[in-house]
């Protein structure tokens, strides 16, 4: 493996004992991420105005610890364990921890108007479309610039799996996006599903890490993910040494799989569902954020920004017959046909999400790069699978 220090820490063994490097490691920025809590609107929007924040927080965790201990109750306590020793090494309770999970299915649901999926984008390529041949992946993770410096890349070795390297944050067992030593890849766009699961389930963060651990195809991948019990709304983009590449789309209680047109060597989305399936679970087209959502975002349609840029995807495609890197680059810095950047554009500058953080992975020569930045300025730093 050759890091270029993008990778901040390895977390090896036993759920617990990964979970245990990881707050050891993390310390410092996960008590920074529980500060930071206060100063999350989208948090704070359900505190009734007469109850004192601490006994607001105080109640949140213990409801998510209650929600996390039943989530696992039918299935393998893995992800449970690497929470409590998350929790151990940062010196902090269980239920703190189980907060930030739970927040992460909130974060796409739209129960209330309360919180709400940022602006990520994704495309894959292969073959024809390729300059190499190779698959690759691009993805910009907009989100909330207070959340960034939580950021982190993690080398998991669990003792029984494959490793992988996971972009995260601090509080998190789960991944948002990761490279296994296979050269499966995985990303993570956050969806508008209306659907709840039947009873208590693990957020999708945590499918994706047991996926990279257990997995080595895209279809394999999707099967796994498919099958676990789930919380939330997302489109997972996926591709593998071999070649395949596939859109995953995720509520929780439905998924689809979608693959590239006979003849087409590339996928794109956003955070809006194509299926009709789960088209039939989404938010209304003409849905807006109410009053109850963070302040930027009210009176705004849900569906505009993921509209704008799944248009902007199909008119820069057709310009560019065949992508590398640096025209993967291009395409996700792009700012519009005015080149002015903003809420809508595929690299977000907005007033409520931004372009936190960029990837692009290689699956069959097993690379990843990363930059913590907007796409337009995105300087990658790679971690490589020897």
């Amino acid at each position: 493996m050759r890091s270029s220090g993008i990778v901040e820490f390895v977390c090896e063994g036993s759920p617990f004992e990964m979970g245990l490097a990881q707050g050891t490691a993390l310390r410092e920025k996960i008590h920074a991420a529980r500060t930071m809590l206060a100063s999350l609107e989208a948090f704070r929007l359900a505190q009734p105005h007469w109850m004192p924040y601490r006994c607001y927080r105080w109640i949140a965790e213990q409801k998510a610890r209650r929600w996390l201990a039943s989530a696992f109750q039918q299935q393998p306590a893995d992800m449970l364990q690497r929470l409590a020793g998350i929790a151990v090494g940062a010196n902090v309770s269980l239920p703190a921890i189980s907060l930030f999970s739970a927040l992460d299915p909130l974060i796409s649901s739209v129960s209330g108007c309360t919180a709400c999926p940022g602006a990520c984008s994704a495309v894959a390529v292969r073959s024809r479309r390729s300059a190499t041949g190779e698959p690759m992946i691009a993805h910009n993770f907009d989100f909330l610039p207070i959340v960034q410096p939580f950021y982190v890349v993690r080398e998991s070795r669990p003792h029984s799996g494959l490793r992988a390297f996971e972009f995260t944050t601090a509080p998190f067992a789960g991944a948002v996006d990761g490279l296994n030593e296979a050269g499966l890849c995985i990303t993570y766009d956050y969806a508008f599903a209306t659907d709840v699961p039947t009873a208590p389930a693990p957020p999708i963060s945590m499918a994706i890490a047991s996926a990279l651990q257990n997995c080595r195809t895209v279809g394999e991948a999707a099967n796994w993910i498919a099958s676990q019990p789930r919380w939330g709304g997302a489109l997972l983009m996926l591709a593998d040494a071999d070649g395949d590449i596939a859109s995953l789309e995720l509520s929780s209680m439905r998924d689809h799989l979608r693959r590239p047109a006979d003849g087409e060597d590339v996928l794109t989305h956003s955070n809006a569902f194509s299926s009709p399936s789960l088209r039939d679970v989404q938010i209304a087209d003409d849905a807006v954020y109410t009053d109850r959502a963070p302040t930027p975002l009210r009176g705004r349609r849900f569906h505009q920004s993921s509209e704008e840029r799944d248009r902007r995807f199909q008119q820069l495609l057709q310009r560019t017959p065949v992508f590398g890197p640096e025209e993967l680059g291009a395409l996700m810095a792009d700012h519009g046909p005015d080149n002015l950047p903003g809420d809508f554009t595929l690299c977000v500058h907005g007033s409520y999400w931004y372009t936190t953080a960029c990837f692009q992975f290689f699956p069959r020569s097993r690379r990843m790069c990363v930059a913590y930045d907007t796409a337009c300025r995105a300087q990658f730093q790679e971690v490589t699978w020897s």
